[in-house]
């Protein structure tokens, strides 16, 4: 969207100024409208068919309204915890999500998960609003987990995804010395038939691909920051473990836990272009206590 057309949320309502619209040879300004939204705006058809079909667009004047918020009632169930807010409007959320909690409900157990504490922090603020999450973490990596708040978002988000626009930055402790040559492994990745946990290298699994950037050394390990390129199951684990560096903490890559007992493995940033605006949102997020003392005990082992 260009920053110059001006937007406000009014109730269930995103009011818009899109600016003289140009009718077509018929002068129907509503079938202007119609043409602004999708080619200026950027309305996924999907999106547009519904609210056109629903009366989710109204004229009058120089406003536009579109219906992007109506009241939604999350399928979770809430579930109150303390939960990190590090980004919110009326469009996106970005939280923190700790070590050992995982993203949503797998049917594995009923521990809470993040999706429960998402869906008690709007149930607290009497909010009808029911987050979609837009990638995945591994239980036990921790770092920012992005949602969107409507359905606008949800699908203008899940495109970005789709074409590898949404940067994610991870941090890891390794075992070894990584060599600073090593800044790219391009490598597929397939499930272990061996091992359903598991997934590994294999020439005929998914593309995939991780830039690698060797940050510090220790006497046994080393400090990378990662960034991905695809989103595949254990990308990261996987591919560190193949180029002989596992993250430590992680036993089922071949990781030591005596330092630390799950992988040392942190999202320390997230980057996306806001739905709405087409401005690029960066969100980051300090390490967990656990990172900083591993850092301390490598470090004085060092010297």
């Amino acid at each position: 969207m260009s920053p110059r057309i001006t937007s406000q949320k009014r109730g269930e309502w995103l009011e818009l100024m899109p600016g003289k619209l140009i009718p077509p040879e018929n002068g129907d300004r509503f079938a202007a409208a119609i043409i602004w939204l999708r080619n200026v705006l950027g309305v996924p058809p999907k999106l547009l068919l519904t609210l056109e079909n629903e009366g989710g667009i109204k004229l009058a004047g120089d406003r536009l309204r579109l219906h992007l918020f109506p009241p939604k009632q999350s399928q979770y169930e809430p579930h109150a915890h303390e939960l990190t807010v590090l980004y919110e409007d009326d469009f996106c959320l970005v939280v923190h999500k700790p070590v050992g909690v995982k993203v949503h409900p797998d049917g594995a157990d009923r521990r809470p998960t993040l999706a429960n504490m998402v869906a008690a922090l709007y149930s607290e603020r009497n909010e009808a609003v029911a987050p979609a999450h837009i990638h995945r973490l591994d239980e036990f990596t921790s770092g920012p987990v992005l949602y969107a708040k409507n359905e606008y978002a949800h699908l203008k988000l899940d495109e970005a995804m789709s074409r590898k626009e949404i940067g994610r930055r991870y941090v890891a402790f390794v075992q070894g010395i990584v060599d600073p040559t090593l800044t790219i492994i391009d490598q597929p990745i397939g499930k272990d038939r061996h091992h359903n946990q598991r997934r590994r290298v294999s020439p005929t699994g998914k593309p995939a691909v991780t830039r690698v950037e060797v940050a510090e050394q220790y006497s046994s390990a080393s400090l990378v920051r990662l960034k991905l390129e695809t989103g595949r199951t254990h990308q990261i684990r996987v591919h560190m473990s193949y180029a002989g560096h596992p993250l430590l903490g992680d036993d089922i890559y071949g990781g030591s836990t005596a330092l630390i007992s799950h992988q040392a493995l942190h999202g320390e940033s997230l980057s996306f272009r806001h739905p709405l605006t087409g401005e690029m949102i960066h969100v980051t997020d300090p390490w967990p206590t656990a990172m900083n003392i591993l850092r301390g005990q490598l470090l004085a082992s060092k010297t």
